[in-house]
């Protein structure tokens, strides 16, 4: 009897160190702290339909993500799947470090037209696919109430706001209105004093890019003006009039102290200055509105872009997840990416009320959780569900290159004074030229 249980012991022991040898354990990375919670959930139902593989989620600030990410690639120990973004991924397949999707997603057949807008078609290239989308954002407005309230704005009116770069039509009178110096003269008002401000009508984060999601591409879209022809077009329309009118405005507008000026924009962001008080209104992506419900002690609320001259216009963006090349368990990681893009995972994000998921159904899904907090997020929605006001993120070749140039070219006019006609023009050549 005792031999009999010695063996059952023995059975027991090497069943489950089977068990255990079984468990495959992948990574996962992902920058955005508010939104850990909701994958954590969806690590928890994952492994409960694939008890065998086990979800390791790691989250850092988006800074220190990238050059974790790039350094863990170098070194060979990136994680199986990462969190991807638009602005960074041509360089990740020029360097062959993302496995091609789309043999598996022929192979087990998923469909990839339930998401909203084209966000599929930006993580494809010549046949192959990175990444399959997991939410999608625009930009929008997000501005104080006392302060709209005590400069007489009906935030109702910030939905009918029309914007030019001439005179910066109704919205630029709004934001005029809306600046305020230190001795309590608004940006309308003569002996207004625009090197003394203490409440800014607008806010924009300092350090901008060559594509301008959040400070300036909606601007210049929305007067005319096209970065390229779609998806790995290899010219860049820098030199656009259009273009340089738009930035010239925002130019104008810092040095009469209406929008915040770069420099003092450069340190806290626009999202800092508006918690802090500094400004009636800012612009910021969808991503952000959980931000702000917690962090701005005030109230707050969200209103569309303003109409430009041929309608309004928001750049349309979205994030997907990529499974690195030299993953050792690629078909693990695989079954977690078709997770994560699959209704039943991008609900459960939804669940959550911080960002939007790119199934549309699972987009209304977080619209509603986030009205029964208080929060109204229909601007960011009606911008993302009109085809007309929609653009696609410009994806390109030699984007680090791309924005060098960029950023060097807006710090000569924003902090220098240089004429946007002409920078634009220099810069737009130099851009061009990498294609060459």
């Amino acid at each position: 009897m005792r031999n009999l249980n010695r063996i059952l012991i023995l059975v027991s022991l090497v069943a489950a160190g089977i068990s255990a040898k079984a468990v495959t354990e992948i990574t996962y990375w992902l920058w955005d702290n508010n939104q850990l919670p909701a994958y954590q959930a969806c690590a928890a139902e994952f492994e409960k339909q694939n008890p065998d593989i086990k979800v390791k989620i790691s989250q850092t600030g988006w800074f220190d993500y990238w050059n974790a990410l790039n350094t863990a690639f170098v070194s060979g120990t990136a994680p199986d799947v990462i969190t991807d973004h638009l602005a960074r991924y041509p360089e990740f397949i020029e360097n062959n470090l993302l496995v091609d999707l789309s043999p598996y997603i022929a192979r087990d057949k998923v469909p990839t037209n339930i998401y909203l807008g084209d966000l599929v078609k930006v993580w494809g290239r010549n046949g192959k696919q990175y990444g399959l989308p997991k939410d999608w954002d625009t930009i929008g407005l997000v501005y104080n109430k006392a302060m709209l309230a005590k400069a007489g704005i009906d935030p109702k009116s910030l939905w009918d706001l029309d914007w030019n770069p001439k005179d910066g039509g109704t919205f630029g009178q709004v934001l005029a209105k809306l600046t305020i110096d230190a001795n309590g003269k608004n940006a309308t008002e003569p002996g207004f004093d625009p090197k003394n401000v203490k409440q800014y009508g607008l806010l924009i984060n300092g350090s901008v890019d060559g594509y301008g999601q959040v400070e300036w591409s909606h601007f210049a879209v929305s007067d005319g003006f096209k970065f390229n022809d779609g998806p790995w077009a290899t010219h860049l329309n820098y030199d656009d009039p259009k273009f340089a009118e738009t930035i010239q405005w925002i130019a104008d507008e810092m040095k009469k102290g209406i929008i915040v000026p770069a420099a003092n924009a450069r340190q806290a962001g626009n999202s800092g200055l508006f918690a802090a008080q500094k400004g009636a209104m800012g612009l910021d992506g969808d991503w952000m509105v959980h931000w702000y419900t917690e962090n701005a002690k005030f109230d707050i609320g969200f209103a569309p872009l303003p109409k430009g001259p041929i309608g309004r216009r928001t750049m349309f963006n979205g994030l997907a997840d990529s499974i690195w090349i030299g993953s050792k368990h690629q078909e693990e990681a695989w079954k977690w990416v078709k997770f994560l893009a699959s209704p039943e995972a991008q609900k459960i994000v939804a669940g959550y009320g911080v960002v939007f998921p790119a199934v549309p159904e699972a987009t209304e899904i977080a619209k509603t959780k986030m009205a029964a907090k208080g929060v109204d997020v229909s601007a960011f929605v009606e911008e993302a569900t009109d085809p007309k006001a929609t653009f696609l993120f410009p994806i390109t070749d030699h984007a680090s290159d791309i924005n060098k140039i960029m950023k060097a070219a807006f710090d000569a006019v924003y902090l220098n004074g240089a004429d946007a006609a002409s920078t634009f023009k220099a810069a737009s050549k130099e851009v061009n030229d990498l294609f060459q």
